[in-house]
């Protein structure tokens, strides 16, 4: 089961998610919405609904995990398992790690999210140099943190390479194709 688009919103006010979060998300969707287009135009085969619904509801449990200290990746995950929707809490379980190495074959809704959540930065489409530094910025505080970063953006890098070498668009573009 997947909610509606309406049924995600109302999600994301009952779970108190502040405005800016939900403009992020936006973006977020847009991105993930306009690669699932253009994937499945050729045959990726990728549900647009989970796509839909996941990009929207990635970060349902971001501003809760703060006064939590949990991970709100997995604590997203586990409320949308609760609700009934395991598809989506999935892909929002790996909206920020990805589970593990990229299949060159098809690519999964949970790449498409985690890679056009890579995409925004606050509520701006900036390239995947410019979203690392941001991040390296505020999480890299220590070595370990900052290797980590590091990986996770090679891997982004990667997914880049792979997602864009299927599709007649260039990662530049995205802002010009989602209407920013």
């Amino acid at each position: 089961m997947v909610p509606s688009v309406e049924e995600c919103f109302l999600l994301l006010r009952k779970h108190e998610v502040p405005q800016n979060v939900v403009e992020h998300s936006r973006r977020v969707h847009q991105i993930a919405l306009t690669l699932c287009r253009e994937l499945n135009r050729r045959g990726e085969g990728l549900d647009p609904a989970v796509v839909e619904a996941a990009s929207l509801l990635h970060d349902i449990a971001k501003v809760a995990s703060f006064q939590t200290r949990e991970n709100h990746s997995l604590a997203g995950a586990r409320l949308l398992g609760e609700l009934g929707f395991p598809e989506v809490a999935e892909v929002v379980r790996q909206h920020v790690v990805l589970d593990s190495g990229l299949d060159h074959g098809r690519l999964t809704e949970a790449e498409v999210v985690h890679y056009a959540d890579k995409r925004v930065k606050h509520t701006e489409i900036v390239s995947l140099g410019e979203r690392f530094e941001d991040l390296k910025e505020r999480y890299g505080k220590s070595p370990e943190a900052r290797s980590w970063i590091d990986a996770m953006e090679r891997q982004s890098l990667l997914l880049e390479d792979l997602i864009f070498r299927k599709i007649p668009l260039s990662p530049e573009s995205l802002s010009k194709k989602t209407g920013e």
